[in-house]
């Protein structure tokens, strides 16, 4: 009998829902950010200049990096990243927003939580 190998890639799914209190700061902070990066050439800090004005949800994915969300985990090495903000309607009480529940199909095993113990 063979054992299956497993693959060393993990896929984390992270949904976060930030209230904005201060729009100008997360703004501001989004543009001190771009003015800080060296890598940009002038014409992608100003389209991203223009977005981050344009577009607080936008400003505010400019400031969350996955890659800082995992930099200091021990042996892992992040291989690839998407994430975006936007607006939403956001009602705590309504079920859509229950985080208990499963996303994704109940028969799935790949949604299925590890256990250990």
């Amino acid at each position: 009998m063979s054992t299956p190998e497993t693959s060393s890639f993990v896929r984390i799914r992270v949904e976060l829902v930030l209230e904005i209190d201060d729009e100008e700061a997360v703004t501001g902070a989004a543009l001190r950010s771009l003015a800080d990066d060296t890598d940009l050439s002038d014409a992608e800090r100003a389209h991203a200049e223009r977005a981050v004005t344009e577009d607080t949800a936008e400003a505010l994915a400019h400031l969350v990096d996955p890659f800082d969300l995992v930099s200091a985990v021990p042996g892992v090495e992040l291989q690839q990243a998407s994430w975006s903000g936007e607006q939403i309607d956001y009602d705590p009480d309504s079920p859509e927003w229950d985080l208990d529940e499963e996303d994704g199909d109940e028969n799935d095993p790949e949604d299925d939580e590890l256990t250990v113990g």
